[in-house]
């Protein structure tokens, strides 16, 4: 099947990769270009690309007349889309007979839209995982092809968590792939009723309230930890990142910072935080080192 793909990120070069492996024909990848105000942790689909001498293009709109008629020149049978970070207007996703599909990292129908890894974290959520499903006008809203769920950790981050859809995702291609090749899918309709969709995470939304619970709280801070931009406050008029920390049963007053046994905590709307690693004036401090840090009081 002659194929055009859009894909970045690991999930990018892992579906890349199946394509091949299962003897997909990739035409050419549109993927993009390095952004140098992000922390780039993942591997590049462009290097791959280059490896495997396949043609690539990093456009920063691929939904005008040029490109779309550069893809329509491939003629191509199918389309994959592999976290690609940017909407494929419908012009493109029409050109394919066998239509486009794209891997989501969530179980759809939740959890539509942007950074899914982060929000089912930030929420509490006790599961997620990657679906495949026809695209179409409206975001992540086309019919399933296949979905693989997988249970998240009290102390997973979005790293960690990530890197079990990664497996998911390989294992969930491996087996749906020749299924499509075959033409022998059966998709199943999204439930609306089930639907929920949310929209790409800044790093403002990485600020810290602390008149929400600690639990609440510890979910912001492993969400958004390392390798992304982390969790935040103020303290003295200068930001605290807060890398890591455990929620406490320990009552405090929001904001209010006590040392207890060589640990320091600080308070939110119920429970409190064990401060492990937190970042001050570009400099990094764990455990006992934050006992200097940090003075008592009040944030």
């Amino acid at each position: 099947m002659k194929t055009v793909v859009f894909a970045y990120h690991n999930m990018g070069v892992i579906g890349c990769s199946a394509l091949k492996k299962h003897g997909f024909d990739i035409k050419c990848v549109f993927t993009h270009k390095n952004d140098e105000n992000e922390n780039i942790w993942f591997e590049s689909v462009q290097a791959w690309c280059e490896k495997n001498n396949i043609e690539y293009f990093t456009p920063e709109n691929v939904n005008t007349k040029e490109w779309i008629d550069k893809i329509a020149s491939y003629k191509p049978d199918i389309i994959f889309s592999f976290y690609y970070r940017n909407l494929i207007c419908e012009d493109i996703l029409k050109l394919a007979p066998f239509k486009a599909i794209n891997l989501h990292g969530s179980c759809l129908p939740a959890y539509r839209g942007r950074a899914p890894v982060n929000w089912v974290l930030v929420n509490g959520e006790k599961q997620t995982g990657v679906t495949l499903h026809y695209m179409v006008k409206k975001p992540d809203a086309g019919d399933i092809i296949a979905q693989k769920c997988v249970d998240i950790d009290f102390y997973d981050t979005a790293k960690t968590l990530y890197e079990k859809l990664e497996k998911l995702a390989f294992t969930l291609l491996d087996e749906t792939l020749p299924h499509i090749k075959n033409n022998t899918v059966k998709p199943v309709k999204q439930d609306e009723s089930k639907a929920s969709y949310f929209g790409r995470r800044t790093k403002q939304d990485g600020l810290i309230d602390f008149n929400k619970t600690s639990i609440e709280i510890y979910n912001l801070i492993r969400a958004v930890t390392k390798p992304y931009p982390g969790a935040f406050c103020y303290y003295k008029g200068k930001e605290l990142i807060i890398w890591w920390a455990i929620p406490s049963s320990i009552q405090l007053q929001p904001k209010q910072i006590i040392k207890i046994d060589n640990k320091v905590y600080i308070g939110a709307k119920q429970g409190s935080l064990e401060l492990k690693e937190v970042e001050y004036d570009g400099k990094t401090y764990k455990e006992k080192e934050i006992l200097n840090l940090l003075e008592g009081g009040y944030l």
